[in-house]
């Protein structure tokens, strides 16, 4: 886990510090970023808005209001979901290498059956996931108080960074289960950002979106006995073994900052 820089940035004195009459510069800084930059930038952005004094004091200022719990608890959803998300890839990784195994050695077809019962319960999480990413974004935190705090943009700006993750995650959970979703293609793009890659070239990125949903065609095929198709479940494999490596690396990278974020947040309340 990362540690948080907060630990070196408690000794201030709340009572000397008062609320700003307007915004600090960094904040429309943020807000100008959050679409261009990626979730990298996104979160780098958001722990140095939480290093700020006047952010850390009304934070715990407030720390027993109902929104901050609020705030608290969709990072922690935001974490579970993350965590499913990285376990169904592992699996998901492990079954393309037993079933390339299963290809080389030229087994029979029904080998693939036990692939298809473990993608049936990977879709049984992905969907429950869903669910969940739904019920997080209808809910909004519910800020009651003077406005010229500055409180309210820095939780909207929360929210927005937590709209950004939620939607990388409709993305990658949507991919994985198949789903055509054309919609998602800006949430792909930001995971790319995330892992500081190059962008790839439109038509690949399109041809690799759609990895798991052309090779789950192909192999329904195949496992009915058309083995005339296994040369092209194997070219999906190659597809799906790159596919899964970038998205290992990038929900690892999601799940390390939404635990820094969220360490930062504590260490916040807890001073």
């Amino acid at each position: 886990m990362d540690s948080s820089p907060l630990r070196s940035k408690s000794n201030y004195h709340s009572r000397s510090i008062s609320l700003p009459s307007r915004l600090h510069p960094l904040i429309p800084h943020i807000d100008e970023n959050l679409k261009l930059n990626g979730l990298q930038n996104m979160f780098d952005r958001l722990d140095d808005l939480l290093l700020l004094p006047h952010t850390q004091q009304a934070f715990s200022q407030r720390r027993h209001e109902t929104w901050v719990e609020e705030v608290l608890e969709k990072h922690l959803r935001l974490l579970d979901i993350c965590a499913a998300a990285k376990d169904v890839s592992t699996q998901t990784k492990q079954d393309v290498q037993n079933l390339l195994s299963i290809l080389r050695r030229r087994r029979d077809a029904n080998d693939f059956a036990a692939y298809l019962t473990s993608r049936k319960k990977a879709n049984k999480v992905i969907q429950k996931s869903l669910k969940d990413l739904k019920s997080i974004k209808s809910k909004s935190a519910v800020i009651a108080f003077d406005k010229s705090h500055g409180i309210s943009e820095i939780v909207s700006l929360l929210n927005e960074v937590e709209a950004a993750t939620i939607e990388v995650f409709e993305s990658l959970l949507s991919y994985i289960a198949g789903t055509k979703m054309e919609s998602r293609m800006i949430g792909f793009s930001l995971v790319s950002k995330l892992m500081n890659r190059k962008k790839v070239a439109s038509r690949e990125k399109e041809t690799n979106t759609k990895a798991f949903e052309k090779f789950d065609v192909a192999l329904h095929t195949l496992n009915s006995h058309k083995t005339s198709e296994t040369d092209g479940v194997q070219n999906q494999l190659g597809k799906l073994d790159l596919s899964i490596q970038d998205m290992e690396e990038g929900l690892e990278c999601l799940f390390r900052r939404l635990i820094k974020s969220r360490v930062s947040l504590l260490n916040i309340l807890n001073h």
